[in-house]
């Protein structure tokens, strides 16, 4: 308990100290702390965000394709090459999760993307009916990557033979048919959206909102990152099923739980992606750019002695080492032995104490969002 109440006083404090200058900005695009935030957020944009929502695009177009061709001859190996696209863009929804500004905000895209675990019996209902609006918010836990999981290893269960006999020989195989197509469609038109929109018009506002106050780039994007670090990755892939906050572990509530054994990558990948970013590292590139390393570093950030950008990575690193030792499964390693997963846990928490206190204290930065978890 006492931690708990320090660390929020410390955030407390470090939000008094921010207030006197939290309008304070230069022409250049530099803060007041002399940094140009204008070059991090060029880089952001320019070199990791577009292209990572042009490669789920790229990924989603071959979605689309696969699906097509399996609707039109669901087969064991059309089946495959489906499941393959599925997990490709997958793995890189990863690295789009956490920018949810701009377009993905106004359209609440991660919503209808990412919502786990997928609700079963929406997704019956819905195909039952042939009559639904996939956009609608009651449809959020029926939509997306998760509601592809199901469709592709969750229904028919027992074999593929089974989840095969689903689209050719259930008597509503065209119901089944049709709604996996709707399911993907609306994906890709959503990411076509986000995309068209950063690529012709959000990009030059977003670079161009250099000011320190709430709603500039850099105070609610580093807010995203933190939200998502702290969300969406530390809670929703092992926190929520490992049982961190409720009375007993939840092992249904793994991302891609039908598939079950691509959680852990999954996980894995969303670290990789959260620390490429922290590092400004260019999407699918070793080149590097200005980023909250750098910031730090500029701002001479030193926590016990240490620089505060090495102590991050180095405890980012740590909680790798941990989710690597997993289960590939992570529903599997929660039934056998989840003190190991409560442990990957508690190293994926150091960091947030590092980026939610520390960094944006330094940075003068506000956390604008409240934490219901306890923790």
């Amino acid at each position: 308990m006492f931690k708990k109440i320090t660390s929020v006083f410390i955030l407390v404090l470090s939000i008094v100290a921010c207030s006197s200058s939290d309008d304070a900005t230069s022409g250049s695009g530099s803060s007041a702390d002399g940094f140009n935030r204008q070059s991090m957020l060029i880089n952001w944009a320019d070199t990791i965000i577009i292209p990572v929502y042009q490669d789920l695009n790229s990924q989603l177009a071959g979605l689309v394709t696969a699906k097509n061709t399996f609707n039109a001859e669901p087969n064991q190996v059309n089946l495959d090459a489906f499941r393959a696209s599925w997990l490709n863009a997958y793995k890189v929804w990863q690295y789009a999760e956490m920018f949810d500004i701009g377009q993905a905000e106004t359209i609440n895209y991660y919503s209808q993307m990412n919502i786990y675990p997928a609700s079963v019996i929406e997704i019956e209902n819905n195909i039952a009916s042939g009559t639904y609006d996939l956009s609608h918010p009651n449809n959020q836990d029926a939509v997306g990557f998760p509601a592809l999981d199901y469709m592709l290893y969750g229904v028919g269960a027992s074999s593929d033979m089974d989840i095969l006999a689903i689209y050719t020989t259930n008597a509503n195989a065209d119901k089944y048919r049709n709604h996996v197509s709707d399911l993907v469609e609306q994906m890709k038109t959503l990411t076509q959206s986000v995309l068209t929109n950063w690529t012709s018009v959000y990009r030059d506002q977003f670079v161009g909102s250099t000011a320190n106050t709430a709603t500039s780039s850099t105070n609610k994007l580093t807010n995203d990152f933190i939200f998502y670090y702290e969300k969406g990755l530390r809670a929703n892939k092992i926190g929520i099923p490992a049982g961190v906050f409720s009375t007993n572990p939840l092992p249904t509530k793994t991302e891609a739980f039908y598939r079950g054994d691509v959680s852990k990558e999954l996980a894995l990948t969303a670290l990789d992606a959260v620390q490429d970013f922290f590092n400004g590292k260019a999407y699918k590139s070793n080149a590097t750019g200005a980023s909250f390393k750098q910031y730090l570093q500029y701002l001479n950030t030193v926590k016990n002695g240490e620089d505060l950008d090495v102590i991050i990575n180095n405890q980012i690193n740590v909680a790798r080492t941990n989710i690597q030792g997993l289960n590939a499964n992570f529903t599997e390693q929660i039934t056998s032995n989840n003190a190991q997963m409560t442990d990957a846990y508690n190293e994926l928490q150091k960091v947030v104490v590092l980026i939610k206190l520390d960094m944006v204290q330094s940075m003068n930065i506000r956390v604008d969002y409240v934490d219901a978890d306890g923790d």
